[in-house]
């Protein structure tokens, strides 16, 4: 991956995909992009002559440009390539026509201007509309050690394969890779691949992995693959994004929206 598209905002997990960002520049010679994009369509309930927007615009612009250059200074001292992108417009939109010419998107775990455990909708819509994967960086997340060890949510789906194949050129500096089936009931499994032949790919390329089979307890699938992610010391986990329709995701939940409602790790999404 050469070329990495990171969204820069002044939110609470903005240091951590930074760093992030850096650690995986540095280890295979990428060129990050930083992209600020601003929305300056400001609407206030009756504010039919615009005076609210007036006032507010320059307070919005100014407190742009005081993150870009505090985030700049910062950048300034770290030994890799980088460029700064400032664009008008929701940042959604953006990132996602800035996709194109890159490998990977960076984003945080939550929307702009949200926080608590909520699924963010912009990861959630550029996994699924992006040319490229998605990985989201929650706010813990300080630093990426590639060579550590990688878990791949693996169920044999499509997705799971889509997923697990845009994950190679990071998968090839991991320790060790781990594909994590988590049994599910019969009426609920769904398999296009068998469970040996992601490994068989992944050979292929260089990559030997392990599959390892987890019985599902009382917990969530989501906690199953973050506890077994996080007992085998792993950076990172791989999965592929919504296996289910979305409406059915939002309506009865879902492995990849419980994911990013609450995410332990980084999570490498595709679709």
């Amino acid at each position: 991956m050469k070329s990495i598209l990171v969204h820069a905002a002044d939110d609470s997990a903005m240091e951590s995909r930074m760093q992030v960002a850096l650690d995986i520049a540095r280890a295979t010679g990428a060129h990050i992009t930083f992209l600020q994009s601003v929305s300056y369509e400001v609407f206030a309930p009756g504010d039919f002559y615009g005076s609210a927007m007036a006032a507010a615009l320059p307070q919005i612009k100014q407190a742009a440009e005081d993150f870009r250059s505090k985030t700049e200074a910062d950048l300034a001292n770290e030994d890799a390539v980088w460029e700064w992108k400032f664009l008008y417009g929701m940042a959604e939109a953006r990132l996602l026509e800035q996709s194109a010419l890159h490998d990977l998107i960076i984003v945080g775990p939550h929307d702009i201007g949200e926080g608590g455990k909520r699924p963010s909708r912009m990861a959630g819509e550029l996994a699924l509309k992006a040319p490229v994967p998605v990985l989201v960086v929650p706010d813990q997340a300080k630093r990426f050690d590639l060579s550590a060890p990688v878990l791949v949510a693996w169920n044999g789906s499509s997705e799971a394969g889509v997923a697990l194949r845009a994950a190679v050129p990071l998968l090839k500096y991991a320790s060790d890779v781990f594909l994590a089936c988590v049994s599910e009931e019969k009426s609920r499994e769904r398999s296009d691949f068998r469970l040996d032949e992601g490994a068989k790919y992944l050979s292929r390329h260089g990559v030997e992995a392990e599959i390892i089979e987890i019985p599902r307890d009382k917990q969530k699938v989501a906690d199953t693959l973050f506890a077994a992610a996080e007992t085998r010391g792993c950076s990172m986990m791989v999965m592929g994004a919504y296996g289910h329709s979305r409406l059915a995701e939002l309506l009865l939940g879902g492995v990849t929206r419980r994911s990013l409602t609450d995410p332990r790790l980084p999570i490498f999404l595709a679709h």
